[in-house]
């Protein structure tokens, strides 16, 4: 697993004391490597064993934004709007106003647009925007049929610029803070990305057990991400070795959320189109999965910090005993405890506004309102991952003290015949045969 790097020197160690040293350095990679070289192979097995067998995934449908025989889906650009008689330009019932966006398109000039009453109630439609629209011009010289109503009809706005500003920005914003490693998470997250679209989710489209896609899936995430972006270290082994603790406590307590509290998952819009396409596929397994992937990002956050804490505690103050180094690490991880379940609750409070809106507007018991099917889920996964969370700190505090204690590097032999050197140092060998 590699070892981190101090800047402590250790010219006045003595030759004995140099050979002890590299001994300790030594039995700590060796016993990371006892966990994690076992883990990732059987990773890597059991992924090889569960991926997706291309036969047997389920055929695709077709796409929902098709258009029927004869018409047809355009873009343009919108260069004026109006509001106006519905039965000027788009074929409506005279005497009803329709708000119409006149689109330019090219070898066509400008096509009278109807953008529907909820478009122009919420965002709206202005001049400038580029928008996709259903062109039913064409349909009755194919079908024979004649066709009422608007021959343009708004369907969405066309959003590759903006959103691919958004991310060029991003990654631009990244690398010029965090530099190479900021490059290499970006890599990582796309790789992470990847295995979610060709593994995670064909195994469970598939049938795949959930837990076991869940576990497999996530792991395989956290040995690429974490190696790739903070390189092959004891420190990043120790992070690792956290995360999985706690994405283990995380799936357990999922497992058992997900039937304690009945989350069946028919209150979202896709439930029962995932069912029919997918023959029957468990929607609760696909809940016990999401549960355990949600909680990656913050759960890898902690503890590469947490990690990082406890190393750079110890290069400031070398001669620190054990106990000390990890209660002063771990009044930093209560701090980032605090925070991080703020972030959670609130990060999943934000993308849940319009359920918990429309849920504040019934006439109803607060209790019943939160335990309900429109929220049970949201909480259930604030609750879960935050317990997963908040246990993992502890862990890696402990697993980092015992191997920065290994593989540390003493300031001067003077101060490691010192008692609390002595200390600290027994200690450190007790935590070690611990982990």
């Amino acid at each position: 697993m590699g070892h981190s790097h101090s800047h402590v020197d250790e010219s006045s160690l003595s030759r004995p004391e140099l050979r002890r040293r590299k001994a300790m350095r030594r039995r700590a990679v060796v016993l990371l490597s006892w966990i994690l070289v076992p883990l990732a192979v059987l990773t890597i097995v059991a992924m090889v064993f569960m991926w997706p067998n291309a036969d047997s995934v389920p055929a695709q449908t077709g796409n929902p934004y098709a258009a029927a025989p004869g018409a047809s889906i355009d873009s343009g650009k919108v260069v004026r709007t109006v509001t106006e008689d519905c039965s000027l330009n788009t074929g409506g019932s005279p005497g009803t106003s329709c708000f119409v966006a006149f689109a330019a398109v090219e070898g066509k000039g400008e096509v009278p647009v109807l953008i529907s009453p909820d478009i122009v109630q919420t965002r709206g439609v202005h001049t400038g925007d580029t928008i996709r629209y259903l062109n039913l011009s064409e349909l009755s010289a194919v079908t024979g049929v004649e066709a009422n109503g608007p021959q343009y009809v708004f369907m969405d706005f066309v959003r590759t610029f903006p959103m691919g500003l958004l991310a060029v920005l991003y990654a631009v914003v990244v690398v010029a803070v965090a530099r190479w490693r900021g490059f290499r998470a970006i890599v990582g997250l796309a790789g992470a990305f990847g295995l979610l679209a060709w593994f995670i989710l064909p195994a469970l489209s598939q049938g795949q057990p959930p837990m076991l896609v869940a576990l497999v899936g996530s792991s395989a995430i956290m040995f690429g991400v974490l190696y790739f972006a903070h390189g092959f270290s004891a420190r990043t082994s120790t992070a690792l070795l956290g995360t999985l603790f706690g994405l283990g406590v995380t799936a357990g307590l999922a497992w058992w959320a997900v039937d304690a509290a009945a989350l069946a998952g028919h209150s979202g819009e896709y439930g029962y189109q995932l069912l029919n396409m997918t023959q029957g596929m468990s929607l609760s397994g696909m809940i016990l999965c999401g549960l355990v992937i949600s909680g990656l990002g913050v759960l890898n956050d902690v503890t590469i910090t947490q990690s990082s804490a406890v190393w750079e505690l110890y290069e400031l103050a070398p001669n620190t005993s054990t106990r000390e180094l990890f209660t002063s690490a771990m009044r930093i991880g209560r701090d980032h405890i605090a925070s991080t379940v703020y972030t959670i609750a609130f990060a999943y409070a934000g993308s849940a506004i319009p359920v918990l809106l429309m849920v504040s507007l019934f006439d109803q018991q607060l209790l019943l309102a939160l335990t309900g099917s429109e929220l049970a889920e949201e909480i259930v996964r604030i609750l879960v991952g935050s317990i997963g969370l908040v246990l993992a700190i502890p862990v890696t505090t402990a697993v980092a003290v015992a191997v920065v204690k290994a593989t540390g590097r003493p300031q001067a032999q003077s101060v490691q015949d010192s008692p609390d050197a002595v200390h600290g140092e027994a200690a450190g060998h007790k935590v070690l045969d611990g982990v």
